[in-house]
């Protein structure tokens, strides 16, 4: 590891300190120093409303005092349900000040979901949004749920915007009326009957879990990893450091990833909580809503994701929004394409660089420096505090030389404690202090690491490893190509093939063979697809990850159905 070091080190710029000081303070913390330093700026902006720190922390203060009132304790899980908007940051902090663990649940979870996910982390109370109680209902009483606390989108909308919602919601059929009685309260009626007056516990930073963030399933069934207070002020201040022009009290978030995803919670709504920055919320991706939002609303930082910038670079009146107010952009969840970096410089202005990070760690753990040696199809650096290396994949044992493919491990301060209630899954995960990501990995001479594939996800043909990213970043290259994925097909004669997955641009046309032309000449033979399907869409996590695994599990079902005809 001590090569490693060096190389860090060399390549570290000036401005970005290998080692950093954190505070040993619990995650809501954070707002209550920017709510004293900077009590006027606004904290928030949701659909042209805009709550202060001074107004926010007060709300946040009073939904703590909502929930010791109904009985949550130091250590009680509270759910928290909602798409971005400002009951979802209350919420958010005000469980954090009622010393609970905020359990974040996806909006588009269906009724096993929301069921698994309530009784795996035991979580007796919910904040969710009205138009989703139908689902919650249905599975209440069989998860152990007690108390809901619903709100709906209009409670913080600025006039009119608030008296025309529900007439537009009525003449859309999506008005929703919550039956009220026991179990049930209003997000709003408890804000207004309790005084801003939160209880007050002692915290354990490093001990207390913060947040059950539960992973995305994609090895099996969905794990809670337990994120402590400090693994999240630890994260926070990373990417401070890791962006030296924030300024306090000046920054503009632009909030269109989920915040029920720890990339959103640690580089929007942690970050602007650390610094004092202004979070822009905006409820789902809506292309046209985030061009306009940037116009308006003039955001510095847009943490993103790639398939977000795609959609910017390819919009047809791109030209007419002014987006030169970003400064820095850090893409995350999935491979950033060379053009797409490219181009979306090229419009703004500003710096758009790949990181990397895994829910198990807060979530954020290596970038390409803002500014300084950045390299193209690369997670860049690991952040300060923070030490990897590849090891063998039979094994895991084996530290592998500089430019050897392996797995990548970790270790760091922002390192999860372990999964929920799941004792061999964290042994498994977490060995002798290293977290081990699943993901294959190599390092260059210069200490940067290039992510090959997930190892779960790589493909085996005629005996040779094929990592699907490899093949997409060339697709990328195709100037008629919107989005590209590539999976692993069963083949009889070569174990497996390489079938590819490809959305073109807009008016756009081609043909399978003219896409495998494209690739032969820029990839090996054995790597070159045989099989190519062109669609409207591909399937997507909700902050813009491509879902490999969905079309595997479609090209099974699909040869399942075909042997049953044939037999």
């Amino acid at each position: 590891m001590a090569d490693y070091e060096k190389l860090w080190g060399a390549n570290y710029p000036e401005h970005l300190k290998r080692r950093l000081e954190y505070p040993d303070v619990p995650v809501f913390k954070l707002l209550e120093q920017s709510a004293e330093r900077f009590p006027d700026n606004p904290a928030t902006i949701f659909m042209g409303g805009r709550l202060t720190f001074k107004q926010l922390l007060d709300k946040v203060y009073r939904f703590a005092a909502a929930l010791a009132a109904l009985g949550v304790k130091k250590g009680d899980r509270v759910a928290i349900m909602l798409p971005n908007c400002p009951q979802a940051v209350i919420a958010y902090y005000g469980a954090l000040k009622a010393g609970a663990t905020v359990v974040e649940f996806n909006p588009l979870y269906v009724e096993r979901e929301i069921e698994y996910q309530i009784k795996d982390s035991g979580s007796k109370v919910m904040v969710a949004l009205d138009l989703l109680m139908g689902r919650i209902t249905k599975v209440r009483e069989s998860a152990g749920l007690e108390k809901v606390i619903w709100t709906s989108i209009k409670d913080f909308l600025p006039f009119p915007l608030n008296i025309l919602y529900p007439i537009k919601a009525r003449r859309e059929g999506q008005l929703v009326e919550v039956p009220t009685g026991p179990g049930n309260y209003q997000f709003v009626d408890l804000l207004k009957k309790h005084p801003a007056d939160p209880p007050e516990h002692e915290f354990d930073p490093s001990e207390d879990v913060a947040c059950l963030q539960y992973t995305g399933g994609t090895t099996g069934v969905s794990k809670g990893c337990m994120l402590t207070h400090r693994n999240l002020v630890v994260n926070a201040v990373q990417v401070r450091n890791w962006m030296p022009d924030i300024e306090d009290g000046g920054e503009r978030i632009l909030t269109v990833l989920p915040l029920f995803h720890s990339y959103a919670m640690t580089t929007c709504m942690n970050l602007a909580a650390l610094c004092g920055g202004t979070m822009i919320l905006l409820p789902r991706f809506i292309i046209e809503d985030v061009l306009k939002a940037i116009d308006k609303y003039k955001p510095t930082l847009f943490p993103g994701a790639p398939t977000i910038y795609v959609a910017i670079i390819n919009h047809p009146d791109v030209q007419k929004y002014d987006l030169k107010s970003i400064k820095a952009c850090i893409s995350g969840s999935a491979p950033l394409p060379v053009e797409v970096q490219k181009r979306f410089e090229e419009l703004t202005g500003g710096r758009l660089v790949e990181g990397y990070g895994l829910s198990e760690a807060s979530p954020v753990t290596h970038c390409n420096p803002v500014y300084g040696l950045r390299k193209v199809g690369c997670i860049g650096l690991p952040f300060p505090d923070t030490v990897s290396k590849i090891v063998d994949l039979e094994t895991g044992e084996k530290e592998l030389p500089i430019g050897e493919t392996g797995e990548l491990v970790l270790k760091g301060p922002q390192v999860m404690k372990g999964y929920w209630n799941r004792p061999d899954e964290t042994a498994a995960t977490l060995r002798d202090g290293w977290l081990y990501t699943g993901d294959i990995a190599k390092m260059d001479e210069d200490g940067y690491t290039y992510i090959v594939d997930r190892k779960k996800e790589m493909i085996l043909a005629s005996g040779y490893n094929i990592y699907p990213r490899e093949i997409e970043e060339v697709l990328y290259e195709h100037p008629k190509v919107k989005e590209a994925a590539a999976i692993g097909v069963p083949d009889e004669y070569r174990g497996e093939t390489v079938k590819v997955f490809i959305v073109l641009k807009e008016g756009e046309e081609a043909t399978a063979e003219e896409i495998i032309d494209f690739c032969r000449d820029k990839l090996a033979k054995y790597k070159v697809p045989k099989l190519v399907e062109f669609r409207e869409e591909l399937p997507k996590t909700i902050i813009g990850k491509v879902l490999r695994r969905v079309l595997v599990e479609e090209e099974r079902k699909k040869a399942e159905k075909a042997e049953q005809s044939a037999g």
